[in-house]
């Protein structure tokens, strides 16, 4: 998924009317020698739905692509502008707090999850044969891309999104404060950067032509998320957005169909000017919807199964993009042991891309329970084997807390 490579990252809205006083909290009922606490619920932290549910087909359409190659599927569903949008809007919310911190946070929360992966990959590669230089130290912070071996290439590739995701991180200050002088025109003129290295300068083929790249590719979508958060989206017009978005994706796909014969696809993956104009159509749409039209998707907690999975998604969204493509690598070899079992030969698709989409994500579920506990440590959470929405349970006159987290 890469704007260059095949590879694989709470809004401000119109003020509501205010709420009413809060009635005086009850006092605690003094404790009864011998007698359990009367125990009360505790709501758990509120997320924003309609955002996690984004992020979780974000993820799926990754490993769907990863697993068919559909050219059309960055069309259908342009992930990873909708990855960086979301990120961007977080990231607007946390820089309320002193931008050192948040940053740390960041780096915090992200390079645990690297460094487990990370380790499994260098071994293997090691093992066969590969020799780093001085660029391993990419393997330590992916700040620009880290070196590997053909062997490993299927699995080390992904992480343009995660070294394009830290520089945006670094980034974000001077870009929020530049964005907070003139919001719409700096927004509009995100898009200027992939239009000059496409134009008049193309970066050089190496690791800062492929992150400049990627980062004039996506710098509108990770703008918008700041415009989304900043409540600038919702006052604008309903027709001037629709009206540039649509424009916007008629000249991405008009762009990538034209111009097949550079790519021999029209794959947007390949065709940056195509993905960042694309991207940001269909990325503004979104966001628009729910800030202008308070789009939550709030009646998906009353799916439970529905909501418990797009919470394992956005607490694991990191677990899954890294180990996506090893259970891909890994679903080869095991379906091919299947071949000789006469039952699993007669009765199952073993030729079935579908099948092996289906082993695939078991086998992503198996690296989720055995790995993905690494964000629960990297987020100062205790860890867990699964992160079930649930409502707790507290002793007696003690509060119930609630939050709101997330986008």
């Amino acid at each position: 998924m890469g704007s260059h490579r095949k590879g694989t990252a709470a809004a401000a809205e119109a003020p509501a009317a205010p709420a009413a006083p809060a009635a005086p909290a009850a006092p605690a009922a003094p404790a009864v020698p011998g007698h359990d606490a009367t125990e009360v619920p505790v709501q758990v932290p509120v997320r924003d739905r309609y955002f996690d549910t984004l992020r979780a087909l974000a993820l799926i359409r990754v490993v769907t692509y990863h697993t068919f190659g559909w050219p059309w599927a960055g069309m259908a569903f342009p992930s990873m502008g909708v990855m960086f949008a979301l990120a961007g809007t977080l990231m607007a919310k946390s820089l309320d707090r002193p931008a050192p911190k948040v940053i740390r946070s960041r780096f915090r929360r992200l390079l645990p999850p690297f460094w487990f992966w990370g380790l499994f990959v260098v071994v293997a590669m090691l093992v066969h044969g590969w020799m780093p230089g001085w660029q391993i130290v990419f393997w330590v912070v992916p700040l620009g891309d880290p070196p590997g071996n053909a062997w490993g290439e299927q699995a080390w590739e992904i992480l343009w999104y995660l070294r394009t995701y830290l520089w945006f991180v670094l980034l974000s200050p001077p870009l929020l404060k530049l964005f907070r002088l003139a919001p719409v025109p700096v927004l509009l003129l995100s898009l200027s950067p992939v239009l000059v290295f496409h134009f008049l300068w193309e970066p050089p083929d190496d690791r800062l032509g492929g992150a400049l790249t990627d980062l004039a590719t996506f710098l509108f979508c990770w703008m918008l998320g700041f415009a989304h958060r900043e409540g600038v989206l919702a006052r604008l017009k309903p027709f001037a957005v629709t009206a540039l978005s649509l424009a916007a994706l008629g000249f991405g796909a008009l762009y990538a169909f034209t111009h097949q014969e550079e790519t021999g696809s029209y794959d947007l993956d390949d065709i940056p000017l195509a993905q960042a104009f694309f991207s940001a159509g269909f990325v503004t749409l979104l966001l628009y919807a729910k800030a202008y039209f308070k789009v939550d998707f709030a009646g998906l907690t009353r799916f439970r199964h529905l909501d418990r999975t797009v919470t394992i998604f956005n607490s694991r969204a990191v677990t899954i993009y890294l180990w996506h493509e090893i259970a891909l690598i890994l679903a080869v070899p095991l379906i091919d042991r299947f071949w000789n079992v006469p039952a699993f030969e007669t009765y199952l698709p073993l030729e079935s891309q579908w099948f092996m989409f289906g082993i695939g994500w078991l086998l992503i579920g198996v690296f989720v329970l055995l790995g993905g506990w690494v964000e629960d440590v990297a987020a100062k959470k205790k860890p867990k084997l699964l992160p079930w929405p649930s409502v707790g349970r507290a002793p007696r006159g003690r509060p119930a807390r609630t939050a709101t987290m997330g986008p």
